[in-house]
C-alpha cells in the first residue's frame, strides 16, 4: 500500500488551490519545497531578504503586463516619463543644494564670523555683525576656518555628554557624593525613610554611615506614605540635584528613534533641517561664549594682573596659553565658590559648582596628558640629539621663530611616537616578566584601568606627582639611550658623527624608491609573515634570563615557578608566601601590595630577595633600558632582517633534523618550490605590474603637466616603479573596499591563500595575465597609432594621445552608465503604466527552461 503525499506550504501549512497555487522557487526539497506566493511575499517583507535563508537561492519574479501594452512604448510616454524624472532630479538637486549650502556654508561661515566678532574686542564689531554675515570677502577661508570651529564645538559637546555618562555610571568623587549623602538627614517627614540615591551606591561599604535600615511597611500604609512623600517632595529643593543626575533614559530613546541622521541633516527630503541649522548655530555660539570667550578673557585679565603679558606674547601662542591660564583660574574660582556654597548650605549650587569643576579639571588634565607631555618629550629628544646632527639650541630657536606652529607640531609628533613605542615595549615586557616587577608603571591592558575615572576621582596633586614622575622616567630613558651613547661615540670615534641628513637630491634616482620599497613591500611582508613579535618576545626573554642569572635576579624577574604540574606550582607558591614577608623589604612590599590593589586583577607572585637587592635591581633596569633602545631601532635596521632570515633558516633546519635526511630533502624541495613560486609572483605582481602602472601614470598625468611640447620627457624606470607600487596598493585597497567583481574576488583569494599555499597557475591566469595585458595594450596601442602619423605631427600626437585615451575611456564609461540609466527609466515607465502584477518563478523553470510539474500554477494568475 503506497503512502499518499500531500504538497503543503511551508509557511501556512495549507495545500494549493486554483486561487493560491503552490510554487517551488528555490533549491529546497522535501516538506519545505512548496510555498504560496502570498506567504513568500509577506515573509520577504518581514525578513527584508531576497533569497532563501536555507539554500541561499535568490527568488525570482516574472512581471505580468496588461494585455493592451504595445510592443514598444510610444514616444509621448517616454517623453512624459523623462520630463517627470528630470523634474524629480531638479527638485532633489535644489533640495540637496540647499542642504549643502546650509551645513557647509551658513553654519561654518556664521561660526567664523561670530568667533571673529567676539575676539575682536570692540563694540563696533558687535554692531556691524549682521553686515559682516552678508559680506563676501574671504568667503572660502572663513568657511574653512568655520568648519574647524564647528568641529571643535561639536567635539566639546560630545566630550561633555560622554563625561556626564562617566560621572553617572562610574560615580562622582567622594567629596561631591557627601553632599548627596547628607541630604536625606536634613529632609523633613517621610523623606528620611527614602532609600539612598543611586549615585552613592559605590560608597556602601565605607562604614555605618552608608548603611540604610531595612524598614518593614504594611501594604495598606505604603500608599499613604507614598502620597505624603509625594506631597512633601513637591517643594523640596534638595532633590533637584539628584533629578539632574538621574534623568529618564526612555524619553531620550524615543527621541533618538524619531530623529535619524537623514532627518536631522535634511537628506529625507523635508525642510525640518532648517530648524536644526538654527539650533546648531545657537548652540555653537553658546559654546564659543562659554568655552572660548569667557576663559580667554579671564586668562587675559589674570595675565595682565600678574604682569606676564610680555612673556605670553613672546611665546607665539598667546591665545592658547591665555585660554589655559583662564581655565586654571576658573577652576580655582569654582573651588572657592564650592566652599562658600557649602558654608551657606546652598546644596544645589554646591553640586553644580562641583560638576563644573570636574569638567574643567578633566579638560585641563587631558590637555596636559595629550598635548603638553608629548611636547616635553619631543623637545627633550631634540635637545639630547643635537650633537648627532651638529646643531645647537640657537638653530632650534631660529627655526621656532620662523615657524612656531610647525616646529611645535613636529616635536609633539615625535614625542607621541616615542611615548607610543615605549608603551608598546612595556606591554611586551609585562608578557615576559613576573607580575609585580613593573609595579610602578600602570598596566594599559588592565580591564579595570580607566584613565577618565582616575581624572575624575583622584585629586590634582596626585596627577601632578604622576606627571613629574613620568617626566623624570621618560627623560632619564632619553638620557641613557640617546644622549649617553652619542657622547660615548663622540669620545671613542670623533669622526663618526655628526650624521648628515639629505633632505633633497638632484640625482635622477632618489632615495624615494628605496624608501617606498622598504615601507610598502619589505616591511609589511616580514612583519605579517615573519612573526616578528614572537621573535622579539623571545629575544627579550633570553635577555631577561641572561641578566637574571648573571645578577642573581631570576626569582625577582621571572618568579620561582617550576615547570611541573599545577599542584606542584600551587604548593611551591604556598610555601614561598610565608617567607617572602621577610624576604621583601617592608616599604617595597607595602608599595607592591598598594599598587597591585589599585591596578586590578593582576596577581603578585612571590620572589626570593638576594644580597644587595637594590643595587642589583637598579643595574637590571638599566640593562632593560638598553634593551628598550634595541626595540626602538629595530624598525629601521634592515640588517636585522637579514640576521632574522638566517636564524629562521637555522632553526627550521634544526627542527627538521630529528625527522631524517629524506624528510629534510622533501622539505627543502617544498620550500625551494615555494620560494621559486614566490619569486615569480613577486616579479609579476611587485615588479611588472607596478612598473607598467607607473609608466602609464607618467605618460597620462605627469609628463603632460610638467614637460612642455617643445621638450622631450625623460623617464626613470626606477622612480616609475616606486610610484607604481604606491598606486598599486591604493588601487588594491579601493578594490577591496568596493563592490564585488572579478578583480576583488581574485585579490581576496590570493590574500587568503598566503605565501605557503600559493597557487602560481591561479595567480598568473586570473590576476597577472589580465592586468598585464590591459596595461600593455594601454601603453602600446597609443604608441603604435602615434608612430603611423607624419613626422610633423608625431611629437604632438605622442604627447597628447595618452591623455586623450583617458578621456575616451571616461566618455565610454559615462555613455554606458547613461545607457543603463535610460534602460532603467524605460522599464520604470513601462512598469508604472502597464504592470499589473508579478508571478513567482519556479526553480526548474529558471534552471532548465522547461515547464514545471505544477501545470495549474502557470495559468492561474494570467
Amino acid at each position: 500500500m503506497e503512502m499518499i503525499r500531500w504538497d503543503i506550504c511551508r509557511v501556512c501549512r495549507s495545500e494549493g488551490t486554483q486561487d493560491k497555487p503552490l510554487y517551488h522557487p528555490c533549491v529546497c526539497t522535501g516538506s519545505i519545497k512548496f510555498i504560496h506566493q502570498e506567504c513568500l511575499v509577506q515573509w520577504l517583507k518581514h525578513s527584508r531578504k531576497e533569497y532563501c535563508e536555507l539554500c541561499k537561492h535568490r527568488f525570482a519574479f516574472t512581471p505580468i503586463y496588461s494585455p493592451d501594452m504595445p510592443s514598444r512604448l510610444p514616444v509621448q510616454d517616454i517623453f512624459a516619463g523623462l520630463v517627470t524624472s528630470v523634474g524629480t532630479a531638479i527638485r532633489y538637486w535644489f533640495h540637496y543644494t540647499l542642504v549643502a549650502f546650509a551645513w557647509l556654508g551658513v553654519v561654518p561661515l556664521t561660526a567664523c564670523r561670530i568667533y571673529k566678532c567676539l575676539f575682536t574686542g570692540s563694540v563696533s564689531s558687535l554692531l556691524t555683525l549682521p553686515l559682516d554675515m552678508l559680506s563676501t570677502e574671504n568667503l572660502m577661508a572663513d568657511c574653512l576656518q568655520g568648519c574647524f570651529v564647528v568641529t571643535c564645538t561639536l567635539c566639546a559637546f560630545i566630550s561633555l555628554v560622554w563625561l556626564r555618562e562617566q560621572i553617572v555610571h562610574g560615580g562622582a568623587p567622594q567629596w561631591l557624593e557627601q553632599n548627596q549623602q547628607q541630604q536625606p538627614q536634613h529632609a523633613p517627614g517621610a523623606g528620611e525613610n527614602q532609600p539612598a540615591p543611586a549615585a552613592a551606591e559605590p560608597l556602601a561599604d565605607n562604614g555605618p554611615a552608608a548603611e540604610v535600615p531595612d524598614i518593614q511597611v504594611d501594604p495598606a500604609e505604603d500608599m499613604e506614605l507614598e502620597d505624603e512623600a509625594g506631597a512633601e517632595d513637591v517643594g523640596d529643593a534638595n532633590n533637584g540635584a539628584q533629578d539632574d543626575m538621574n534623568w529618564n533614559a526612555l524619553e531620550w530613546d524615543r527621541a533618538a528613534e524619531e530623529l535619524t541622521w537623514e532627518r536631522m541633516l535634511g537628506l529625507d527630503g523635508s525642510l525640518v533641517f532648517l530648524e536644526h541649522v538654527f539650533w546648531v548655530v545657537s548652540l555653537n555660539t553658546l559654546f564659543i561664549l562659554v568655552f572660548a570667550f569667557c576663559p580667554y578673557h579671564i586668562g587675559h585679565f589674570s595675565v595682565v594682573g600678574l604682569g606676564f603679558e610680555n612673556n605670553v606674547q613672546a611665546s607665539h601662542f598667546e591665545g592658547l596659553i591665555t585660554t589655559i591660564v583662564g581655565y586654571i583660574f576658573l577652576a580655582m574660582t569654582l573651588i572657592l565658590c564650592h566652599g562658600l556654597a557649602a558654608l551657606v548650605r546652598f546644596q544645589r549650587s554646591r553640586h553644580l559648582l562641583g560638576v563644573c569643576y570636574i569638567v574643567v579639571k578633566v579638560s585641563l588634565l587631558v590637555v596636559v596628558e595629550i598635548g603638553v607631555f608629548p611636547v616635553i618629550c619631543g623637545w627633550w629628544l631634540d635637545i639630547c640629539s643635537l650633537e648627532m646632527f651638529d646643531a645647537s639650541l640657537k638653530d632650534r630657536e631660529l627655526s621656532f621663530e620662523s615657524a612656531p606652529g610647525t616646529t611645535m607640531f613636529l616635536h609633539w609628533l615625535v614625542g607621541m611616537v616615542y611615548v607610543f613605542y615605549f608603551a608598546s615595549f612595556i606591554l611586551l615586557l609585562r608578557e615576559v616578566l613576573r607580575p609585580g616587577v613593573l609595579w610602578f608603571l600602570r598596566n594599559l591592558n588592565d580591564p579595570d584601568f580607566n584613565p577618565v575615572q582616575e581624572m575624575i576621582h583622584l585629586p590634582i596633586y596626585r596627577h601632578l606627582r604622576r606627571l613629574i614622575l613620568s617626566v623624570v622616567v621618560f627623560g632619564s630613558i632619553v638620557l641613557l639611550m640617546l644622549w649617553l651613547p652619542i657622547r660615548t661615540i663622540k669620545f671613542i670615534l670623533p669622526a663618526f658623527l655628526p650624521y648628515n641628513v639629505m633632505l633633497y637630491s638632484d640625482a635622477p634616482v632618489s632615495e624615494l624608491s628605496l624608501e617606498l620599497l622598504l615601507l610598502q613591500v619589505v616591511l609589511p611582508a616580514l612583519l605579517e609573515q615573519g612573526h616578528t613579535r614572537q621573535w622579539l618576545k623571545g629575544l627579550v626573554r633570553a635577555w631577561t634570563v641572561t641578566a637574571g642569572y648573571l645578577l642573581d635576579l631570576h626569582s625577582y624577574l621571572l618568579g620561582d615557578q617550576e615547570e611541573n604540574d599545577d599542584d606542584a606550582d600551587q604548593q611551591a607558591n604556598n610555601n614561598l608566601q610565608g617567607r617572602n614577608n621577610n624576604a621583601i623589604p617592608d616599604g617595597l612590599h607595602a608599595a607592591h601590595q598598594a599598587i597591585l590593589q589599585q591596578g586590578g586583577p593582576v596577581g603578585f607572585q612571590p620572589y626570593h630577595q638576594p644580597i644587595k637587592f637594590s643595587f642589583r635591581v637598579s643595574h637590571d633596569y638599566n640593562l632593560h633600558i638598553v634593551a628598550c633602545l634595541i626595540h626602538e631601532l629595530y624598525t629601521a635596521a634592515c640588517g636585522l632582517y637579514v640576521c632574522w632570515l638566517s636564524i629562521r633558516a637555522i632553526t627550521v633546519l634544526l627542527a627538521w633534523m630529528p625527522q631524517g635526511r629524506r624528510v629534510i630533502l622533501l622539505k627543502v624541495q617544498e620550500w625551494t618550490l615555494m620560494i621559486l613560486k614566490t619569486v615569480v609572483v613577486a616579479v609579476l605582481l611587485v615588479g611588472a605590474i607596478p612598473l607598467l602602472l607607473g609608466l602609464l601614470f607618467e605618460l597620462v598625468i605627469v609628463a603632460p603637466l610638467r614637460v612642455p611640447l617643445d621638450q622631450t620627457p625623460l623617464f626613470y624606470p626606477w622612480q616609475d616603479w616606486a610610484l607604481g607600487v604606491l598606486h598599486a596598493k591604493i588601487i588594491a585597497a579601493i578594490t577591496l573596499m568596493g563592490p564585488q567583481w572579478w578583480l576583488k574576488t581574485v585579490i581576496e583569494q590570493v590574500y587568503a591563500n598566503g605565501i605557503r599555499n600559493i597557487d602560481l597557475h591561479f595567480i598568473i591566469r586570473k590576476l597577472a595575465a589580465p592586468v598585464i595585458c590591459v596595461l600593455l595594450l594601454s601603453l602600446c596601442v597609443p604608441y603604435v597609432i602615434s608612430a603611423g602619423v607624419t613626422m610633423e605631427m608625431q611629437n604632438l600626437v605622442q604627447r597628447r594621445i595618452y591623455p586623450l585615451l583617458v578621456m575616451v575611456v571616461m566618455l565610454v564609461g559615462i555613455l554606458s552608465f547613461q545607457i543603463r540609466q535610460f534602460k532603467r527609466l524605460y522599464e520604470h515607465i513601462k512598469n508604472d503604466k502597464y504592470l499589473v502584477g508579478q508571478r513567482l518563478v519556479n526553480y526548474e523553470r529558471k534552471a532548465a527552461g522547461r515547464s514545471t510539474t505544477a501545470t495549474h500554477s502557470s495559468s492561474s494568475q494570467d
